[in-house]
């Protein structure tokens, strides 16, 4: 693993060394006050090349293409709003997936699968342990944005995402976040709509390198993409871990972000 991740600069194999401590120190601090942190160039350049050759085809080939109009909340409604509520604006997401089954001996799946950076990934989490998880199709998903096409304004589901840049586009692309925008005690309903107008000046913009892993609270933090531009798409990884073993999507989650169950 040391020739397709940069462990020098990143040294998560060795967990008991005072560079893996202080690293652990950093991405913890980062996560605090902005809610993620970025590891830029966790993927060194050649294998970064050769992930980005192994699923050309496939995407190109056999991708799923999943276009859907939504709210930030990805719900058909929220029971305390009325349906015209400026928080409920919708907007569209496009992208193209392929899924963890189309490529199960990708450079990628053996970064996901790495011991050591689930180790590392729960301790800055400040967690017990991280499982795999085990639904064929989920667990590792690459995400393509061609020209125009963008991921909206959302919150996520899960309380906490990683992702893995692969490759950035032309233009355009660039990851939009607003802390806290949120809590669990407190929708902010108002503060959404304002965010939803563009009226929000705490709105922060981030272009990332190729090859960096990131990690990100979305649950209370809204964040989008914006529309790519030019000719070359954006490639993202999506990995997938949970607290406990043995998660899956049901059929129908599957189907709707897939096109299948199985």
């Amino acid at each position: 693993m040391r020739e397709i991740i940069d462990l020098e600069s990143y040294p998560i194999d060795r967990p008991e060394s005072e560079a893996c401590r202080a690293l652990l120190a950093r991405c913890r601090a980062d996560l605090e006050r902005d809610g993620m942190y970025n590891l830029s160039g966790f993927l060194r350049p050649a294998p970064l090349a050769q992930a980005i050759r192994e699923i050309a085809p496939v995407m190109a080939e056999a991708s799923f293409t999943h276009q859907r109009d939504h709210n930030i909340y990805f719900e058909p409604e929220i029971p305390a709003l009325p349906a015209d509520h400026p928080a409920l604006r919708r907007c569209t997401t496009v992208n193209h997936t392929v899924c963890a089954d189309q490529i199960p001996d990708s450079l990628v799946l053996q970064v996901y699968a790495y011991a050591p950076l689930m180790r590392f990934l729960a301790e800055t989490l400040a967690i017990e342990r991280l499982y795999l998880m085990d639904d064929p199709l989920a667990r590792v998903n690459v995400m393509a944005y061609h020209a125009g096409e963008a991921l909206n304004w959302h919150f996520d589901r899960s309380n906490f995402t990683v992702t893995l840049l692969l490759q950035p586009p032309e233009a355009g692309g660039a990851f939009e976040y607003r802390s806290g925008l949120r809590s669990d005690s407190d929708p902010n309903y108002e503060g959404v709509a304002r965010l939803l107008r563009g009226e929000d000046p705490a709105v922060q913009s981030l272009t990332l390198a190729p090859g960096t892993l990131t990690l990100f609270r979305g649950k209370n933090t809204a964040h989008r993409v914006t529309p790519v531009e030019g000719r070359r798409e954006r490639l993202v990884a999506v990995f997938s871990y949970y607290e406990r073993p043995g998660v899956v999507f049901s059929d129908a989650e599957r189907i709707g972000f897939y096109g299948r169950a199985a």
